[in-house]
């Protein structure tokens, strides 16, 4: 008996594997989006115009005249207006109320900002000339038997006025800032 070969036996011959995409026509997307933006813009000049006021409809028979009385009776049926349950509403008007702020405290020492140390002076140099573009001043100090070059802005009476400086500093992409109490004076 001969060797059949029941793998190929229900293929046929091999097609071909690109696949075409089907062709778009542009134009009707563009086409939707006309139409979409005039009823888009029809819909706004509706919502926009004024209606004309339509004239009430003819009555065959004679209005009866409005007279005072009716008004009247339609004015006795309100009821009163409601009486205040609270005194709060009559005496708040007259009152004041007195603030006392808190005091700021004042540090003995004074704040200072170290915005980096460096270990050669050019690079402390540079580092100040970046905080002088924003408007501030800064110092170059070194301690003795230090090789570090730090650079200083201060001193500030109060705290908030060196938080204030390192957020604009901050802002300049000139990081890292620390606060600390000056020892040095």
């Amino acid at each position: 008996m001969a060797n059949k070969d029941y793998v190929r036996r229900g293929r046929s011959q091999s097609k071909p594997t690109k696949k075409t995409a089907p062709k778009r026509k542009p134009w009707r997307s563009g086409l939707i989006a006309v139409i979409a933006v005039c009823a888009f813009g029809y819909g706004l000049s509706v919502l926009n115009s004024d209606p004309e006021p339509k004239a009430p409809p003819k009555q065959t028979s004679v209005p009866k005249p409005v007279t005072q009385k009716v008004v009247k009776d339609k004015e006795s049926t309100l009821p009163p207006p409601p009486t205040e349950k609270w005194h709060y509403v009559d005496s708040l008007p007259s009152r004041e109320i007195e603030v006392v702020p808190k005091e700021l405290k004042v540090s003995k020492i004074p704040y200072v900002m170290q915005c980096g140390a460096f270990k050669t002076m050019q690079q402390a140099q540079q580092r100040k000339a970046k905080i002088a573009f924003q408007g501030l001043s800064s110092l170059i100090r070194k301690r003795e038997g230090s090789s570090w070059f730090r650079i200083v802005l201060g001193p500030y009476k109060f705290k908030r006025e060196a938080e204030s400086d390192r957020h604009k500093l901050q802002r300049a992409k000139i990081e890292p800032c620390i606060i600390l109490k000056d020892n040095q004076q």
